[in-house]
């Protein structure tokens, strides 16, 4: 099996985009446990729930400067 070589200049911005895509993510899905009143057992629909909107927004923004 052939691998491909990895671009160095584009893999560590990537993995930081990815990283702060996360903790963006993780600070959002907190946000939702509180604002429900830290109820337990809703930890993957919090996390679905902040995923989908920081990558709308995302999203929207990007669509937005290529206008």
């Amino acid at each position: 099996m052939k691998r491909h070589a990895s671009t160095p200049d584009t893999e560590p911005q990537v993995t930081r985009e990815v990283q702060d895509l996360t903790e963006q993510i993780q600070q959002r899905a907190y946000e939702l446990y509180e604002l429900r009143g830290r109820g337990d057992g809703h930890e993957l629909d919090d996390w679905l729930l902040a995923e989908s909107e920081l990558i709308q927004t995302r999203e929207a923004t990007d669509s937005q400067e290529l206008s």
